[in-house]
């Protein structure tokens, strides 16, 4: 499947904080995430395992117990069931690819 660049389709997932998905398969989805600075991700979990890559920005991961700073170029990968959160630093976008495919992120 392809699928072409288009600036359509954000869906706000906290303040300041948007998504869409940019394509997915039968196991994994794929989708950018626009990440406005000071904005958080609180604390969560979910059964999916997540890779994410940081195109632009900079932004702290919290993994666990585990804190990283990421900036463009860094990439990360959180196991299911593994609580995670996020402090944007600056503006950021970034790609992530979750599996299995979260239902909830299909249009």
């Amino acid at each position: 499947m392809f699928s072409r660049h288009t600036d359509d389709g954000y869906r706000e997932a906290v303040p300041g904080i948007s998504f869409r998905t940019l394509n997915h398969g039968r196991n994994t989805l794929m989708a950018e995430f626009r990440l406005a600075a000071a904005s958080r991700l609180p604390p969560h979990s979910h059964p999916h395992e997540q890779a994410g890559y940081l195109v632009s920005g900079r932004m702290q991961l919290v993994i666990g117990d585990a804190v990283f700073e990421a900036t463009p170029g860094d990439s990360w990968c959180v196991p299911g069931g593994v609580e995670h959160r996020v402090v944007v630093l600056e503006d950021a976008v970034a790609v992530e690819v979750f599996s299995p495919v979260r239902e909830e992120y299909l249009d």
